[in-house]
């Protein structure tokens, strides 16, 4: 007798039904995993959000090889966030800068270093890359800039400490960005 013995497992509800249940959770947890990590990875990746307020910034222009004759300036800049996704993030204080409707791009932070690229318009224009630190209440920062058409480098080196909210008092000058 030559008999063929064929062992089928049923199909029950219940087992369906567990690894259905399992399906759904893993896909269930996978989606509130997502949503919680982008919405604190956007906190977290925006280090500008803790920078609001009102700044004293010691600032200077250093040229290559002259680095010891460079001047510092006092200005007290108010920081709010900005609505515009390409504005310039932290403005280059540096007088007769062509910086001004440059836009800020390759944003990047790691572990309190803030660090992007300012593009200008047009051909042959302007260029800058600016790395900052960001710490509780201050930042330092190095912005290397080269001129537009000319083989003219030079970096504005930023020291700032948090000194107050946007209501600076009366008869002091604040410069808004």
């Amino acid at each position: 007798m030559n008999a063929r013995f064929t062992f089928t497992r049923r199909n029950t509800l219940l087992g369906a039904t567990t690894l259905a249940a399992w399906s759904l959770w893993a896909c269930a947890a996978l989606t509130a995993s997502e949503i919680l990590t982008q919405s604190i990875g956007r906190v977290a990746a925006d280090p500008l959000l803790s920078l609001s307020g009102l700044y004293e910034v010691t600032s200077r222009l250093e040229l290559p090889h002259l680095e010891r004759w460079a001047i510092d300036k006092k200005t007290r800049i108010c920081l709010f966030s900005h609505e515009e996704n390409d504005a310039i993030p932290l403005p280059i204080l540096s007088d007769n800068n062509p910086f001004a409707k440059c836009s800020a791009a390759n944003l990047t932070t790691d572990n309190g270093r803030f660090q992007y690229d300012i593009v200008c318009p047009g051909r042959d224009a302007a260029k800058a890359h600016a790395t900052y630190e960001l710490g509780p209440d201050k930042f330092t920062g190095r912005i290397a800039m080269v001129m537009g058409a000319k083989n003219m480098t030079m970096t504005e080196v930023q020291h700032a400490k948090r000194v107050g909210g946007c209501q600076p008092a009366l008869g002091s000058p604040v410069t808004r960005f």
